[in-house]
């Protein structure tokens, strides 16, 4: 079997020595033709600049060229006297190395002489301490951080947001016990100095969330309610771009910077709003909240002659610096019960000013008043019969104290806010009062920029029954803005302006765009609107009839008119039985006004309402005409 086999391989020709040339002779030929192979990949590569789809040439700069982002400093907010109401801010946050690599370069260029820039445990200690004494942190806590097994850790909340001046304390104490690896980050915040401040008006800013719901502070600050949001674009500003070589260990080198994009800062806001008179007024709310505990309450105080809005507030209110007062985001507020504390879910994030519109009640019987003065149809001797009126379908409207005071003139009648008077009015207009709610800016938003501004509502007005509660602001809905913008008419001769919160605009190169009055119709003549003024001093000074005796200001003669509105509870489809927005508008001086002081407030009837409302409006009102005489 073996000298057949040795047969078979001489027949074959295959002799080992023989074979290990031919296959020296293939792997040779293989080499050979992969390394042309990879010549030919290699220069291909050179050539085109890419292996698959990933540029050579991008990541060569990726890993020598660096950019990073300049942002721009959003424009600041200002009151009309150029107090800041918010302004960008820098803040720090805590953080510590612990990682024992972590070296500085050496002075003596040996290895073993490098300093040491992380936390050395010697210093545990005194680094607890120092933060304790210029932080709220506990120096167990910080003990217990800088144990762990990391590299690098963070302080939590009590860590962050702190001031330049804790930062200078805690680096001067580090310092003087040469102590390495408590470090700080950098970052911009949005600060609000006045804090409750016209707060829903003004807005707040704040870096957008991510996909973690967590703030994402690599993007710029974003308003979010009021003037920082309806105002963004004008405050965000462009952020800018530079970019730098790095050496090998991924850092900047220096003197390499380049500004490949400059930063376009925001343009600062002076707006119409006064700090002085501002706060004032926020301090009459808090009194009020503290004193009587309404659900809800708002106040506006406007320049008659350019609707500027000189202070605004609400309750609730929140803190911008702090946001205390938005939690719970948009949970919801109260249950379906007759104690509930609001008909609105997540309340704390409306503006009451523009988005939450109400029946306002008999502050809207001057514009009826004024419509039928227009129209030629009012005569203020005329007499008028009190107390109810019975319409065909048997429906009995009643005046407001449900018997009236008998048979007295339309201006005794106007001062005592007489419903059936008011709808006795409102029929002898017929269908042209629908059109002067029109022409008084009802039932449209005023125009401003404020988010989700809220139009009103007004019943089917072929309904005779809807018509007439119209007449004394029941069945339509308004919001404050909208009555202010209306008042403006009656204390502007005629002529209506938008309700404003910008005085001007600067810009980076101090280029300054002044926003002046806008008028935005003329839905009475001027003789109407004096007429009107003079009939609003009869609620103040008529002694027999007046239901707002208690909004008079010494030294100053005041046309007003009140209101106390029911509340409509759409969760149950009626009326409350005890619940009513009580509320002023007060038009001062009279023969020349000069402010437009609107008040709601809603209320249990606990306590009478008109009183309530004058411990914050007069004060208000009388600071700013005393201030305006000066």
């Amino acid at each position: 079997m073996w000298r057949k086999w040795q047969n078979f391989i001489r027949q074959k020709g295959t002799n080992p020595q023989l074979n290990r040339r031919k296959f020296a002779t293939l792997l040779f030929g293989a080499a050979i033709g992969v390394f042309f192979i990879f010549v030919a990949r290699f220069n291909y590569i050179v050539l085109v600049g890419k292996v698959g789809q990933t540029s050579l040439d991008r990541k060569t700069q990726e890993l020598y060229q660096g950019s990073s982002v300049v942002k721009a400093k959003r424009g600041t907010i200002y009151d009309r006297d150029g107090e800041v109401i918010a302004e960008d801010a820098t803040s720090y946050s805590l953080y510590a190395v612990l990682d024992e690599e972590y070296l500085g370069q050496s002075k003596t260029g040996k290895n073993k002489d490098r300093e040491k820039l992380f936390v050395q445990e010697k210093d545990k200690n005194n680094v607890a301490e120092i933060l304790e004494s210029n932080t709220n942190l506990g120096a167990s806590y910080v003990l217990e951080q800088l144990n762990k097994n990391q590299k690098q850790v963070e302080f939590g909340p009590d860590g962050k947001q702190l001031s330049i001046e804790q930062k200078n304390s805690i680096e001067k104490e580090l310092e003087a016990l040469e102590i390495k690896g408590v470090y700080f980050n950098e970052h911009v915040t949005r600060s609000y100095p006045n804090e409750v401040f016209s707060s829903h008006l003004v807005g707040f800013a704040q870096f957008p969330k991510n996909e973690d719901e967590e703030l994402d502070e690599t993007k710029g600050l974003v308003g979010q309610m009021g003037i920082e949001q309806a105002e963004n674009d004008l405050l965000a500003g462009e952020n800018g771009e530079i970019e730098y070589l790095k050496d090998k260990n991924q850092r900047e080198i220096p003197t390499t910077r380049i500004v490949k994009k400059e930063a376009k800062d925001g343009k600062d806001i002076y707006t119409t709003l006064d700090v002085s008179l501002g706060l004032y007024l926020e301090d009459k709310m808090n009194e009020v909240q503290e004193k009587y505990n309404p659900y809800e309450m708002t106040a506006m105080l406007v320049e008659a002659k350019t609707g500027n809005i000189v202070a605004a507030s609400q309750r609730p209110t929140f803190n911008p610096e702090t946001k205390e007062g938005l939690e719970g985001n948009t949970d919801v507020i109260d249950e379906i019960e007759e104690t509930d504390e609001s008909d609105e879910e997540g309340i704390q994030w409306y503006n009451l000013l523009t988005q939450m519109p109400f029946e306002p009640g008999s502050t809207m019987k001057a514009f009826t008043v004024a419509s039928s003065i227009d129209l030629g149809q009012f005569d203020q001797n005329g007499f008028v019969k009190t107390g109810v009126r019975e319409f065909e379908d048997g429906t009995k409207i009643y005046d407001w104290d449900n018997k009236g005071v008998g048979t007295v003139t339309y201006r005794q009648a106007f001062a005592y806010s007489s419903n059936v008077a008011m709808i006795t009015l409102q029929e002898r207009m017929g269908t042209q009062w629908e059109d002067y709610i029109k022409r008084f800016g009802f039932l449209q938003p005023t125009g401003t920029n404020l988010l989700n501004e809220n139009p009103g509502y007004l019943p089917d007005m072929t309904n005779v029954i809807n018509a007439a509660n119209t007449s004394f602001g029941q069945g339509i809905s308004v919001t404050p803005f909208q009555m202010v913008q209306g008042y403006t008419a009656i204390a502007n001769q005629g002529t209506m302006l938008k309700p404003n919160y910008i005085k001007k605009i600067v810009d980076g190169d101090k280029k300054t765009t002044e926003i002046g009055p806008k008028a935005v119709g003329q839905p009475i003549s001027e003789t109407t609107a004096s007429q009107t003024l003079d009939l609003m001093t009869s609620v103040v000074e008529d002694k027999d009839y007046g239901t707002g005796q208690n909004f008079g200001i010494e030294g100053y003669r005041v046309s007003a008119k009140t209101g106390t509105a029911q509340i409509f509870n759409n969760k149950k489809g009626a009326y409350y039985k005890d619940r009513y927005i009580f509320s002023v508008a007060q038009i001062a001086p009279t023969e020349d006004p000069k402010y437009i002081m609107y008040v709601t407030v809603k209320l249990d009837n606990t306590v009478g309402g008109g009183e309530v409302v004058a411990e914050i409006s007069n004060p208000v009102l009388k600071m700013a005409l005393d201030l305006d005489t000066k």
